[in-house]
């Protein structure tokens, strides 16, 4: 039975998509449209919103309000072409409504020409009184600019307007701890909470900063006034959980971490941490049960399986380490940090060929570590390869010009294939880029350090910066 359009007159919603169940046509004003519109849209229903604007326009083609909803539609879609030609149309109509400039400025954000955005949302804000929702839109175009400052100014604005929109109250605190300025940052929540003192969030925010310049009794404070604040609030644990780590307090950590899988449903980084502990606590069993724990509730974290993998490397149990890492593998092939754990586990099983792979994987993944070439090189120099030993490090010297450690290895590598003229260029540099980093040379080629030529360099190159 269709619904009475005079029946409900509170709830537009429940009306709207009855009429849309039957061939009934029912009469709304056109701020029940615009309402159920913004319902449809807040909650991601665009095919429903779409259908609120169509009829709207039909019932009402002369409103404004719903014509920008259609163009606000149409630029979610980025049907941009067609929404400048609309907003032309409406300009001609209304050449004051700020959300006009609002639409437009949307349609440069979405075309990367933030600039742009900016200069028409500040003509928006001349037009209206209600610029609340303006100052969030600027305060976005400044972080996709990069600029902090402005954007963390026009946050704070959003903030002082609500102080509950918790969304530009992280932004504040994002763009704070971007700038590094973690004391401004926790100034700026202390004020906050003097004036909202049971506020989660703001002691959770607080807590992180405090943790982030190692105020770890400072940061303990802040979450268990945010768990005061909201006894079920799982951040202010997780957060709370790691300081304790940090203080050695891995009981009182896994008691933490616990409480956040009793609240809610176990997460895999609860795991992790837990196992962490147990781990920390030489209860390799239970340290063992949660990584298992770990890459059960998430196969996809890296984070898990390199904690087993690590564990029984740690152990020197290299054939186990070799599995788990071997599982990862499988899961995810392009994961860098999985093959330059393999390659760790080869070499120290001799498996040099298969080392040497595995290296060659992890560079091509994106890993350009310093270790990752330096312990590469070593590897392919225990398989009798020191031309491609050289030609690896040359390689990372391209990404670390100024670290001695690859030059004192190539003079090393120079020396074994009998090039001294070039294990002599490459030890001057190395000394005079760190003279004091020589005792890796003499670690790794005590021989070549102990020579004449050696010593008479490392003279010279010492009385030269005395």
């Amino acid at each position: 039975m269709a619904l009475d359009p005079n029946e409900n007159p509170n709830q537009p919603i429940t009306k709207f998509e009855s009429m849309l169940k039957t061939d009934d046509v029912y009469f709304f004003d056109a701020e029940d449209f615009e309402d159920i519109i913004h319902h449809y849209l807040n909650h991601g229903k665009i095919s429903l919103a779409k259908k609120a604007i169509k009829i709207g326009l039909q019932q009402h083609p002369d409103v404004m309000d719903l014509k920008l909803l259609d163009v606000e539609v149409l630029v979610f879609e980025n049907n941009l072409e067609v929404a400048e030609k609309m907003l032309d149309k409406l300009q001609l109509l209304d050449g004051t409504n700020e959300e006009i400039y609002i639409q437009r400025a949307n349609i440069y954000s979405k075309k990367d020409n933030h600039e742009a955005a900016v200069v028409l949302l500040k003509k928006a804000l001349e037009l209206t009184e209600a610029s609340f929702d303006i100052y969030a839109l600027l305060g976005m175009e400044y972080l996709f600019m990069d600029d902090f400052e402005s954007a963390k100014s026009h946050f704070m604005k959003c903030v002082s307007y609500d102080e509950q929109d918790y969304s530009s109250l992280y932004n504040v605190v994002y763009c704070f701890e971007y700038l590094e300025d973690y004391e401004g940052a926790i100034t700026y929540l202390n004020d906050y909470l003097e004036r909202n003192p049971y506020c989660q969030v703001a002691w959770h925010q607080l807590g992180k900063q405090y943790f982030s310049i190692k105020m770890f009794a400072e940061a303990l404070a802040a979450y268990d006034f945010a768990i005061i604040s909201d006894d079920s609030f799982i951040g202010a644990y997780f957060e709370k959980g790691k300081v304790l780590e940090k203080l050695g307090k891995f009981n009182e950590a896994i008691e933490n971490y616990e409480t956040t899988i009793k609240i809610e449903d176990p997460t895999s980084h609860a795991y992790l941490r837990i196992g962490k502990c147990h781990e920390k606590l030489k209860n390799d069993d239970m340290a063992k049960f949660y990584y298992y724990q770990t890459v059960h509730e998430d196969p996809l974290l890296d984070k898990g399986w390199l904690a087993i993998t690590d564990f029984y490397f740690k152990k020197e149990n290299y054939e186990r380490a070799l599995y788990y890492v071997n599982k990862a593998i499988n899961i995810d092939g392009e994961n860098a940090k999985y093959w330059k754990k393999c390659a760790r586990i080869h070499a120290e099983l001799t498996n040099y060929d298969e080392a040497d792979f595995a290296y060659k994987q992890t560079v091509d993944l994106g890993n350009y570590e310093l270790d990752t070439w330096l312990n590469w090189a070593e590897v392919v120099t225990n398989n009798g390869d020191l031309e491609s030993a050289i030609q690896i490090l040359l390689q990372g010297h391209e990404f670390y010009p100024d670290k001695a450690e690859i030059q004192f290895k190539m003079t090393g590598l120079y020396l074994m294939v009998n090039d001294p003229v070039k294990a002599q260029y490459r030890f001057r540099k190395a000394l005079k880029l760190d003279f004091e980093k020589v005792h890796y040379f003499e670690t790794e080629f005590p021989s070549f350090f102990d020579s004449v030529w050696a010593q008479n360099i490392i003279d010279t190159i010492r009385k030269a910066s005395e």
